[in-house]
């Protein structure tokens, strides 16, 4: 019987989650699509995992038999393709750096170049992520190390090192009312409706929405985009309004479009994100090294 490595995963998430609704937050799926899953697992292994109910899904003395060895053969099969995939790197020279949106700012050349100096027979290859994945490709496994932004789902499981902190702008239509004010305040903008990145990308979508200053208002969501040009033509079509960190008025300008400082949210973070099992990887660290240097307070 062979069971795809994906059920696995998704299987270990509702154990540890208890919930489908977390877990699926947390593996940037959908609550059906996982609940299917889950029903495929049980009918390839013809045993019932769980137990469900309406506080949660609770694991059957066969589910807690299987949760006591599935987590030993993933992290096996991971390290085994990391390992794989590092050693490929390294044949061809190739550094996997994932992305999001403007995750470097203008340090990311000063970054490239560096690196290029440091490790000359090498190429970092530049790859960006859409916003369904915070990690930009790092938790996955499809690059080797990441500029992203925090908070996001699973960092915890990462290393990070915070490069800069810049604050959070609000993005407007031209047209809209305050767009003529020079700034606002977060509370104005409470009943506005938001353009959001996916609802799989839980805490990251809800530090975007600025959910936990809100004094527990709702937000309203006007769009769903998963792109910045996205992002950007919803917000000009005026089906929302959004934050956004201050580099994107430089990066993200254009017609239709207006950035305003405001007060009452917390500012943005950027980081570079690797992995544990890469602490020992010598191209590693030096990229690493390149982006702290590059730091605004280390020049």
């Amino acid at each position: 019987m062979d069971v795809d490595i994906r059920l696995l995963r998704y299987f270990v998430a509702v154990a540890e989650e208890g919930n489908l609704t977390y877990a699926a937050r947390r593996l940037f799926v959908s609550q059906p699509a996982l609940t299917k899953q889950i029903k495929q697992l049980e009918h390839l292994l013809g045993v019932a995992l769980f137990t469900r109910s309406k506080s949660g899904m609770t694991l059957t003395e066969a589910g807690r038999a299987f949760a006591e060895r599935v987590p030993g053969v993933l992290a096996d099969w991971d390290r085994t393709v990391r390992q794989t995939k590092n050693t490929g790197s390294r044949e061809q020279r190739v550094l996997r750096v994932g992305y999001l949106a403007s995750a470097a700012n203008e340090a990311t050349q000063r970054i490239i170049a560096d690196f290029a100096e440091v490790r000359p027979d090498w190429r970092a290859d530049m790859r960006q992520s859409t916003w369904s994945d915070p990690s930009a490709g790092l938790a996955s496994g499809e690059v080797d190390v990441a500029l992203v932004r925090l908070p996001f789902p699973g960092q915890e499981a990462l290393r990070l090192e915070v490069l800069s902190i810049e604050d959070r702008m609000a993005v407007l239509p031209a047209t809209h009312p305050l767009a003529e004010r020079e700034r606002l305040a977060f509370r104005e903008l409470w009943d506005e409706p938001f353009v959001a990145a996916p609802a799989e990308t839980g805490a990251w979508r809800d530090y975007w929405l600025g959910a936990d200053e809100r004094d527990d208002r709702p937000v309203r969501i006007g769009a769903v985009v998963d792109q910045p040009d996205d992002w950007l033509s919803a917000i000009a079509n005026g089906y929302g309004i959004a934050l956004a960190p201050e580099s994107a008025a430089r990066f993200y300008a254009r017609p239709g479009i207006v950035y305003r400082p405001v007060s009452g949210v917390a500012p943005s973070r950027i980081a570079v994100a690797w992995a544990p099992e890469d602490d020992g990887n010598p191209v590693v660290r030096d990229f690493v090294r390149c982006c702290v240097a590059n730091r605004p307070e280390s020049r």
